[in-house]
Parts: structure tokens; sequence; C-alpha cells
């Protein structure tokens, strides 16, 4: 089981980075904050979770532990696979996450891509009980990426990270205008701020 790495970004994709460990490179699926905020050269530590099946290996990370036990979590419910784990907790964080299923919050749920009403439903059903499982620990130290600096750049990356959670480009271009106030108020907003706003902008 490979729980932690830490190690240099040798590049990025919107929800994946490789990060190279003694001059091996290891691809680790993450959230489209997380990469898009990865820097090439810069250092990243990730918690994470080993995912086997038989025809694949998946390293999938996060920047917290607790990210990484929700998302291990929420996959004991039927229907959840590693796909739909990792789009709830790109919308919402750990500590979030257990907030809306044990107080019972579907419409916090239903702004995960692929999760309706029923979804949501079922999931509170089977997972509510075991929502103080879910620590909402303070992230890894010095883990959290760094915000990005610029004016357009974060554009881009905001775009990227909603086409590769499965939005269409004019409905991703059209969520990253509707959060383009918030780098005018504060330029030095995290992209991963910026995400989770345009991602509940796409679901209202």
């Amino acid at each position: 089981m490979i729980s932690h790495l830490r190690g240099t970004v040798s590049t990025a994709g919107p929800t994946w980075v490789v990060l190279d460990i003694s001059g091996v490179g290891l691809r680790v699926s993450c959230p489209p904050a997380t990469a898009a905020a990865a820097r090439t050269g810069s250092q990243l530590a990730l918690e994470t979770s080993l995912v086997v099946r038989e025809d694949s290996m998946t390293l999938h990370g996060f920047v917290s532990a607790a990210d990484r036990d929700a998302f291990e979590l929420v996959q004991t419910a039927s229907g959840v696979g590693p796909k739909l784990a990792m789009a709830m907790l790109s919308v919402l964080d750990a500590e979030q996450l257990a907030a809306a299923l044990a107080g019972e919050d579907a419409a916090a749920l239903c702004r995960v891509p692929g999760i309706g009403r029923k979804g949501a439903a079922k999931l509170i059903l089977e997972l509510k009980d075991r929502a103080p499982m879910i620590s909402s620990g303070a992230a890894a130290a010095g883990g959290a990426p760094a915000a990005v600096p610029g004016a357009e750049p974060w554009r881009e990356q905001v775009v990227d990270g909603l086409t590769g959670l499965g939005w269409s480009t004019r409905d991703a271009e059209r969520a990253a205008e509707s959060v383009a106030g918030m780098r005018t108020e504060d330029p030095d907003v995290s992209i991963g701020v910026l995400m989770r706003a345009a991602l509940r902008s796409l679901a209202s």
C-alpha cells in the first residue's frame, strides 16, 4: 500500500500529476484543483490511495490525509467507484462531505457531477453512520499547492480542470467567467477556491 508520496512535479494534466521520485516518475490521479496548482519543478506531497484492478493499478493523491480517507470511505457505498469518489472530493473536501452526510444535506451532494437526488439519498442512507470516520484534520503541512500568480493563467487552469471532470468546454468557460470577480477582488485567491466556486455555479 502506497500511502504517501513526496517528489518533484515533472508534468501535470487537468486531473493528474507526475511526481519524480529519485528518478522514477509516478503518475497520480488527483482533484483538478490540485493538478491545476501544481508547478513543474516544485515539490509536492500527496496522501495517496492505490486502487488495484485486474488490468490496472492507479494512484489517487490528495493534499490531506482526511481527503484521502474520505475518498476510500465513500467507495464502500454501493455503486461508488474511484471516478465518482474523486468527483466527490473535487467538489467537497472531507469536512464538507462529512457534514453533508451527517446532516443529510442532499443538495450539497447533488453538486457533484453524476449524483442526482436519488443517488444522494442513497449515499446518505449508506454512509451517514460512517460520517464521523471522516477526519476533519488539517491538511498535511506544506502539502497544499500555492496560489497561482498572474492574471489569466488561472482561467485556463479552471477550464482544464472542469473539462477533465466531464463538463463541456463551453460550460467550463462560462463557469470560469462566473468566478472572475473573485480573482479581481483577491488576486491571491487559490485555484482550489476558484475551482470549488466554479463547480458550485455549474451545479446551481
